[in-house]
């Protein structure tokens, strides 16, 4: 019986540790530690972290799931590279599919499932506050899905949620150091308000300048 808890708690602790890697990463992605285009392997980065490359491989692999990382064949893996027309495509297609998702929701949705929103939407202006960028995209990200998930259509969200990871927002910092954070975040509690309103012509308003003003963030880092 001992042996087996033993065995369990070894697997929680090397679980934990890839998950706490792949949050590095990401925060390594989201500065622009880790550049673009670039190979890293998984032993170099690993001697970083002074642990060893298996939970760094393992948290790679997390990486490349989510569209952030691309494995080179014995080499490593390479962060994904976006192009202005990349973004340019990945906008346009989120702004025809959330645009008029918004719209829908503001007439079908009830008060109770907005305001169980508004939580989500304080977080991301919290967080923007606070200089927490991983916490911010998180949250981010759980506010838009949630959202269009209210319009019923669960392929509508997988969709989102890819175009989300692969038009990923490169060099956060800088922008929150300039302070063109807060302003989007707060864009969340503006559309929300415009939902409660029942103004679904305003709400699909904010939203086109919100993916809008996300673009223009991309487009200051690029």
């Amino acid at each position: 019986m001992g042996g087996h808890l033993k065995q369990a708690n070894l697997i929680t602790a090397q679980e934990r540790l890839r998950d706490q890697v792949a949050h590095a990463l990401r925060a390594a992605l989201i500065s622009g530690e880790l550049q673009p285009g670039r190979v890293y392997s998984a032993p170099a980065l690993a001697s970083d972290f002074g642990i060893s490359a298996t939970p760094v491989r393992e948290a790679m692999l997390d990486l490349v799931r989510e569209g952030l990382v691309e494995p080179v064949r014995n080499k490593g893996f390479r962060v994904t590279e976006v192009s202005e027309k990349d973004l340019d495509q990945y906008s346009e297609l989120r702004a025809l599919i959330e645009v008029p998702t918004v719209g829908a929701v503001t007439r079908s949705a009830s008060r109770e499932q907005l305001e169980a929103l508004r939580p989500v939407a304080e977080e991301i202006v919290a967080t923007a506050r606070e200089h927490d960028l991983i916490g911010y995209l998180d949250a981010d990200r759980r506010f838009h899905l949630s959202l269009l998930a209210l319009h019923g259509n669960e392929r509508l969200v997988e969709t989102v949620g890819e175009l989300r990871k692969r038009s990923r927002l490169y060099g956060l910092t800088a922008l929150d150091e300039r302070g063109l954070l807060v302003a989007s975040a707060e864009e969340h509690l503006e559309l929300l308000e415009r939902m409660l309103a029942g103004d679904g012509e305003g709400a699909e308003a904010v939203m086109r300048r919100h993916l809008g003003h996300v673009r223009a963030l991309w487009a200051a880092e690029s």
